[in-house]
């Protein structure tokens, strides 16, 4: 509460949209320590010494890190802002958008896999602001991911927001999961495709793989 110039106390009313952002706030806090604690205490249990100036403060590094970056595609909050424009031209070809930045994590063992993506499709209505592409790309990189999944969620959200069913997306990618661990194999590469709509077809199906970057 403040006092008003005659000295009485008003209440002030905080806005849903002040309630939402403090709310928020409380839970991205929660979050960065329960990831701080729980990270200083892995690196506790595989013997590292918390105390050296080197390691102090990782864990909270690693918590902001997780949650700004690395997996802010976790939180749909950070759906990036889409643009639209009328197809006022009534251009029907294919729109090809290639070799988009993909840089992910393995949900089964939390380290990296990257490559590039090309995302293409075929106007109706509307057509989207060339770079919203690659955001949402990168959005749903940005959380612990299996290959093929991402290929799909990339498809059926383009398939969603350009309301068109003509949506083709191409995604190779390195996974140290292949080449630091396990087999060890550093040449290994993944690719992994979403077909729809025209693109189902063989001719635009080829179309589009010749098109492309590989």
């Amino acid at each position: 509460m403040k006092i008003n110039g005659k000295g009485m106390y008003k209440t002030e009313v905080l806005s849903s949209n002040s309630i939402q952002e403090l709310h928020q706030n409380t839970i991205y806090q929660e979050k960065l320590e329960a990831i701080e604690y729980h990270f200083g205490k892995i690196m506790e249990t595989l013997g590292l010494n918390l105390d050296n100036p080197s390691l102090k403060d990782t864990p909270k590094r690693v918590a902001k890190m997780y949650i700004n970056e690395i997996f802010r595609g976790l939180d749909e909050n950070n759906f990036p802002k889409i643009s639209f424009f009328e197809n006022a031209s009534g251009y029907r070809e294919m729109v090809v958008v290639d070799n988009i930045a993909v840089h992910s994590y393995c949900k089964h063992h939390f380290v990296p896999f990257f490559g590039k993506a090309a995302v293409a499709y075929i106007p109706k209505d509307r057509v989207i602001g060339l770079s919203k592409i690659n955001r949402i790309v990168q959005f749903y990189a940005s959380k612990p991911q299996i290959q093929e999944k991402l290929t799909v969620e990339i498809g059926q959200k383009l398939k969603d927001l350009l309301k068109t069913d003509d949506l083709a997306i191409y995604i190779e990618a390195n996974h140290l999961c292949i080449a630091s661990r396990g087999i060890k194999d550093r040449d290994s590469i993944t690719k992994t495709t979403f077909f729809s709509g025209k693109f189902s077809k063989d001719k635009e199906k080829s179309r589009f793989i010749n098109s492309i970057t590989k």
